[in-house]
């Protein structure tokens, strides 16, 4: 069995990136281990998140784009993000669902189907990820 456990997130600067993450997009901080001044290692997993990112310096004007963040409730989660001060993305779905090829509505899929309804936002160092629902409808009769 493989599972993701770290992606490597390049950032120009740790302590703001640090304080982004923790402070606004609410992960935890699991390990801030710099024995040295040339050597540090910060590692964050978001909430519920089996899997961790890693802040790793980087000059280079590379960056990771639409790294996936699940929840069972899209708006609570934009909410809960926007008053912390994260500019997120307005929320989209998918339209049609059924045989979409690229088209998109605004708001929520209105029958809150798996991987229909997105949003996103952006770290300082233009980092972006994808907010997506999953098992919003779990347990609804």
């Amino acid at each position: 069995m493989l599972s993701s456990e770290v992606v490597p997130l390049p950032v120009t600067d740790v302590d703001r990136a640090l304080a982004f993450y923790t402070e606004q997009a609410g992960f935890t901080l699991d390990v801030d281990y710099h024995p040295t001044s040339k050597f540090r290692i910060v590692q964050l997993t978001p909430p519920g998140s089996a899997c961790s990112v890693q802040l790793v310096t980087a000059d280079s004007p590379s960056r990771v784009h639409k790294l996936c963040l699940v929840t069972t409730d899209l708006a609570a989660e934009r909410a809960t993000l926007i008053d912390r001060g994260v500019a997120v993305g307005s929320i989209r779905h998918k339209d049609p669902v059924e045989t979409w090829a690229g088209g998109w509505s605004g708001g929520l899929d209105p029958e809150r189907r798996d991987y229909a309804s997105f949003a996103d936002f952006a770290d300082p160092d233009g980092n972006t990820w994808v907010l997506q629902e999953r098992g919003h409808r779990k347990g609804v009769t």
